[in-house]
């Protein structure tokens, strides 16, 4: 193995090693791509994004495992976003791998590659404007072309992953654990197995990007031009928060950052976090806002003038998720007649 490779793979023991596979001009810097050793060959839980360097960079780390992309019997995604199942489609054509993900999940897939880029463009553009966006922001989406931009064509997954059940890998016990929030169809996986060194709980948690170390998670609200039905995201992840909270795993192996332990603690961390959220916004509604107004307001990593055009949407549809779940709760209500709608306190 070369030195870079030796800095790229971590072994976690127990025929489970991480692979830091980076992603391109991202703050959150590299995807954990874990190798889990099966008696049918490797399986991977996530492949990292579809970039050249990010490929080189999984082969090479593969190699340092004394496998290859070739040998990969199969690929367990924990969500669909680009940076964890990017390069599923390359490690099937290298390897002939099943590519296995849940079935909501599976859905997105399936209606990104069927929606023309301007379709999604168009979605954008009323989304944000019925959140109050000013037309500055609205107006470069109405003239934007599309790109060959990652992830618009992702790998249609051939398995899906049961909620619940024993995955189907040889020599190994890899149950899935459904935790919507992040993404609909967001899985964490329970390897029932003794932790390789005795750490007292419950084995280990591929925890993908449900449960990270230091980071909070995005939650936004579920896009999907086709359906109009009133998710609410915010609620989905804090439920499936205290369920991997339940479950008390030895140890967790999440997709960014480090495996760490104490997951109780670390969910009651994020419990308390989005309670205070909320606290917080209840106390921005004192006046009726849209949630692009409450946005602005809001605490994030940097003053709102600094955040980049993109980060805007993304902390837009933040928002909006943290609203629905105040609207739920009977904390906040839409004021009839508003138009864009704003909220107030309930």
């Amino acid at each position: 193995m070369d030195g870079e490779s030796m800095t790229q793979v971590t072994d976690h023991g127990g025929g489970v090693r991480s692979i830091r596979v980076p992603i391109p001009d991202n703050p959150l810097g590299y995807t954990l791509v874990y190798v889990l050793d099966t008696d049918r060959g490797p399986v991977l839980v996530d492949t990292g994004w579809d970039d050249p360097e990010s490929w080189e960079t999984l082969a090479n780390g593969l190699a340092g495992c004394g496998t290859s992309a070739s040998e990969i019997h199969g690929v367990v995604i924990t969500h669909h976003h680009p940076d964890h199942h990017g390069l599923s489609g390359k490690v099937r054509e290298a390897s002939g791998a099943w590519v296995a993900m849940h079935e909501a999940d599976a859905s997105i897939v399936r209606r990104t590659r069927g929606t023309r880029p301007e379709r999604w463009f168009t979605y954008m553009t009323d989304k944000l404007t019925a959140a109050g966006a000013p037309e500055e922001h609205v107006a470069p989406m109405r003239t934007a072309q599309p790109r060959n931009l990652p992830g618009l064509s992702p790998a249609l997954p051939d398995r899906e992953i049961v909620p619940g059940e024993l995955l189907d890998l040889a020599g190994r016990r890899l149950r899935a654990i459904w935790t919507p929030g992040h993404t609909p169809g967001h899985v964490c996986l329970h390897l029932e197995e003794d932790h390789p060194a005795q750490l007292p709980g419950k084995g280990r948690l591929f925890s993908g990007d449900h449960l990270l170390p230091e980071i909070t998670p995005h939650i936004g609200l579920y896009e999907d031009p086709d359906d109009a039905t009133v998710m609410d995201p915010l609620g989905d992840y804090l439920a499936s928060l205290e369920r991997i909270g339940r479950l008390a795993p030895a140890e967790v192996l999440p997709a960014h950052q480090h495996a760490f332990t104490d997951a109780p603690s670390r969910v009651r961390e994020l419990l308390t976090h989005h309670e205070s959220r909320l606290t917080d916004l209840l106390s921005l509604l004192t006046t009726p806002l849209t949630p692009w107004q409450l946005a602005e307001r809001m605490e994030w990593n940097r003053p709102w003038a600094q955040i980049p055009y993109g980060s805007r949407n993304i902390a837009v549809s933040e928002a909006e998720a943290h609203l629905r779940r105040l609207v739920k709760l009977g904390r906040a209500e839409a004021v009839t007649g508003s138009d864009p709608v704003t909220y107030v306190a309930a």
